[in-house]
């Protein structure tokens, strides 16, 4: 392989395997939405 191929590889990788990282640690912060955005009906678990 040549060099730069080793480079791009590298750089991907880091770029797939840092944003699943990145999504799980904000996720385990922040599991639930605080607040939905006005204007959908927001009637899921069906309790009206």
């Amino acid at each position: 392989m040549t060099p730069i191929a080793i480079l791009f590889f590298l750089i991907a990788a880091v770029l797939i395997w840092g944003g699943l990282a990145t999504s799980i640690l904000f996720l385990s912060a922040r599991p639930q939405v605080e607040a939905y955005p006005p204007g959908a009906e927001d009637d899921l678990d069906g309790d009206e």
